[in-house]
């Protein structure tokens, strides 16, 4: 269900949202399914149960799940998944050109990749 990358860049935290949210945009988690608690999750991750619930915090807060109290937490229903299917389209083409700058690719080479991905 959901990666954890140590090497990432980003906390951990924030690596569980993005799966979470991909999960619930794409489909694959549907609007009402129940997610896992926050200690089962710490618990296969081997990781903080704090660090689940600052993620889940932070997405229902975003509305992309609601919780139930005494029942957990449920993937929420996305009124306008077009607009967060671009949000998340958004996020990982900044990620991208956050990694091709390291690289050292110059605005140039990155132009005539993608006039190259256009053709093939």
């Amino acid at each position: 269900m959901i990666s954890l990358n140590y090497r990432d860049s980003r906390p951990i935290y924030e690596q569980i949202k993005d799966e979470l949210r991909k999960l619930i945009v794409t489909g694959a988690l549907a609007a009402g399914e129940k997610l896992p608690s926050v200690r089962v999750l710490a618990t296969r991750l081997s990781i903080n149960p704090n660090t689940i619930q600052r993620a889940y915090n932070d997405l229902e807060t975003e509305g992309y799940i609601y919780s139930v109290p005494g029942k957990g937490s449920f993937a929420g229903e996305r009124g306008n998944a077009d607009a967060a299917r671009r949000e998340l389209l958004k996020d990982k083409a900044r990620q991208l050109l956050r990694e091709l700058r390291v690289l050292g690719v110059t605005p140039a080479e990155l132009e005539a990749l993608l006039k190259e991905g256009e053709t093939t």
